[in-house]
């Protein structure tokens, strides 16, 4: 939204990378050789406890190793998991920088290329962390991206498409993308397809020199429920054999029929064409916000209560202002941007015609807050009865409500800075790429 200059802006706010916020280390010091126990046993988003109890550890075996006290091999795992750790917290993407920052950080030194752990001891690293936090969830991830490969790439059969990347292969985690290649010489016509689907996508075009050559590589990013990224290729290359950085090896790609086998041998009681046909059938929750929010710029309120104007740009000032509160709560910042979409369906009763129209998009979480939001007000107001007031404080999500309520009541001034709405969409996307989404 078009606001004075020099008004904050929330795209000033730092998007959500993987970077959890830093929890408090509570100065116990844990034992390498049961990590994987002392974080299972953290907070959810408390990783950087390896400042306060796995460096501890790692740091005094190599003072160790300076003292030949130390195996080799034990240096080379701590090297893997802390490397791993870069990566599965979305701190580092390659696997190189990570080894190198993992390496630095345990031995605050040069360590030989021989010590450093490979790409395929990171990813089993890796593979360890997505099972430990994420449990069965993986696995039904798995399935959902695997359907959803396959009907992209049934769109798009006349490219050639492969899949490739961890959706293959079955390492997948929270914030993992779908991989495929497609081989055409019109990367138009690619779009065209897209287009045609109704997806919203990015074009970007990457410019790499190794070896003295210089490559330019076209991939296309889809939003979607999972996130898709296409890499194009000449049509004359569709039975190239490209190599793992992980393996070093031939990587492994499937095209439609050979990933048609893979789920029917992997999931033998899956009807597939119904598995397909519900993927196809199901919109990305995103663009339904959208479609829902966008109406309520036309959406004129009453000046007495709103003097800010319409009901998008009321939206989106309370989003900025639950993002100062909670920039991490996915659940609170969906409330505080879809609170009042039913305003633009039933005006008379926008809070019935908001859950109705997100029914089986938001969480259970985020439906309350929304139910309940008009409450919320009077809580603040303390107009509230005291009986009505102890049934909301019943709930867990009681606390929650009062910030939302205070953001709704902040979010009445006219003229501020206030963000548009594909960042605020954009952010509230990478939050559930980076930390794990409702679905």
């Amino acid at each position: 939204m078009t606001r004075p200059t020099g008004a904050r802006r929330s795209s000033d706010r730092p998007p959500p990378s993987g970077r959890h916020p830093p929890a408090e280390d509570n100065g116990r010091r844990m034992v390498v050789a049961h990590r994987r126990t002392a974080l299972y046993c953290a907070p959810r988003l408390g990783y950087n406890i390896s400042i306060g109890s796995f460096f501890l550890d790692a740091r005094a075996d190599c003072l160790g190793l300076r003292r030949n006290l130390m195996n080799l091999s034990k240096l080379r795992r701590q090297i893997a998991f802390e490397a791993a750790r870069l990566m599965y917290f979305r701190q580092e993407s390659e696997y190189y920088r990570a080894k190198q920052k993992a390496a630095r950080r345990l031995c605050q030194g040069w360590v030989k290329p021989a010590d450093l752990p490979s790409n395929a001891e990171i990813r089993d690293e890796v593979q360890a962390l997505a099972r430990m936090y994420e449990g069965d969830q993986r696995n039904r991830d798995l399935l959902d991206m695997r359907l959803q490969a396959l009907h992209l790439m049934r769109v798009l059969k006349k490219f050639k498409p492969r899949l490739i990347g961890s959706v293959m292969t079955g390492h997948v985690r929270q914030g993992s993308d779908i991989d495929l290649h497609v081989f055409t010489d019109s990367v138009h016509l690619v779009c065209a397809e897209l287009d045609e689907l109704g997806l919203i996508y990015d074009v970007e075009r990457k410019r790499v020199v190794k070896n003295d050559e210089e490559r330019v590589f076209t991939h296309i990013h889809v939003k979607d429920r999972f996130p898709v990224e296409i890499t194009v290729y000449a049509a004359d290359q569709a039975h190239y054999v490209f190599k793992s950085s992980i393996t070093g090896k031939a990587i492994e790609r499937a095209n439609i029929s050979e990933l048609e086998q893979l789920l029917q041998q992997e999931y033998p009681d899956l009807n597939l064409e119904e598995a397909v046909a519900e993927v196809e059938n199901k919109p990305d929750r995103f663009q339904v916000y959208e479609s829902l929010l966008l109406p309520l710029e036309n959406v004129k309120q009453d000046p007495r209560w709103h003097p800010e104007g319409d009901a998008l740009y009321h939206s989106l000032q309370v989003f900025d202002h639950a993002c100062d509160e909670a920039p991490y709560d996915e659940d609170l910042l969906l409330a505080a941007l879809l609170h009042d979409v039913g305003k633009a369906i039933d005006p008379q009763d926008h809070t019935a015609a908001s859950l109705e129209a997100l029914e089986g998009f938001i969480s259970e979480r985020t439906a309350w807050l929304i139910e309940h939001h008009m409450e919320g007000h009077a809580l603040v107001d303390r107009t509230l009865g005291a009986r009505a007031k102890r049934r909301l404080q019943q709930s867990e999500y009681y606390e929650d409500l009062i910030v939302l309520a205070k953001a709704d009541r902040a979010g009445r001034q006219p003229g501020v800075e206030a963000p548009e709405l594909d960042e605020a969409l954009a952010y509230i996307r990478n939050l559930a790429e980076s930390f794990g989404e409702y679905t």
